[in-house]
């Protein structure tokens, strides 16, 4: 998929979801009336839906993050309209950080790293790079789990609303940049392991 078109299709409900709420006044249905963050929610579940349909479409499946993410946006999202309760899609993140957190983290627990399924084709590394890696990649889920936690609890929900739109992003690619050191390191003692295995031997 191009690059452009897989950014767009990640941040897109994303700016679906704070558009609606700093521009949609609260509104009444059926007697009763629902918050701007609400509408959002249902704003953002519609164009989570559009991305992952047009995703597989495009590529014939959906990538494993962004589709546990979706579930959990139809399901928090669909009780925050149902109940009229914003707290519902405020605890999202932490639910989606901290599951992923336990998947990571449970896997090296059994002596398995889970992102090497996912990602050795394009970054062949060491096994210890890969358990390094998803180490860090564990904790820092954990980290997005209660930094979210920290947020909702203690600021306005329109603090919420642009930390999670504007927030989140940026750390999370910082995170990531940071990891390019590791994964060079540990994809160049992989070549030189291969190097040495294809040696013949005197």
């Amino acid at each position: 998929m191009n690059a452009l078109v897989k950014l767009l299709l990640e941040v897109g409900p994303l700016g679906v979801f704070f558009l609606t709420f700093t521009q949609a006044p609260p509104m009444t249905i059926g007697g009763t009336e629902y918050a701007p963050i609400v509408l959002a929610t249902g704003t953002f579940m519609i164009a989570t839906a559009v991305s992952l349909t047009t995703s597989y479409i495009m590529v014939r499946k959906l990538p494993v993050m962004p589709m546990v993410s979706g579930i959990v946006v139809f399901v928090f999202g669909g009780l925050t309209i149902f109940l009229n309760d914003e707290l519902f899609i405020k605890l999202k993140p932490t639910i989606v950080n901290g599951l992923f957190a336990a998947i990571l983290l449970g896997g090296l627990g059994f002596g398995k790293s889970l992102l090497k399924p996912l990602l050795e084709e394009a970054f062949p590394m060491t096994a210890e790079g890969w358990r390094t890696l998803t180490l860090r990649w564990g904790l820092f889920f954990v980290f997005l789990a209660v930094l979210n936690e920290v947020v909702w609890r203690n600021f306005s929900t329109e603090t919420w609303v642009s930390f999670k739109t504007f927030g989140v992003m940026p750390i999370t690619l910082i995170f990531t940049f940071a990891q390019i050191p590791l994964m060079n390191r540990s994809m160049t003692e992989a070549e030189a392991e291969a190097e040495a295995g294809a040696r013949p031997r005197a």
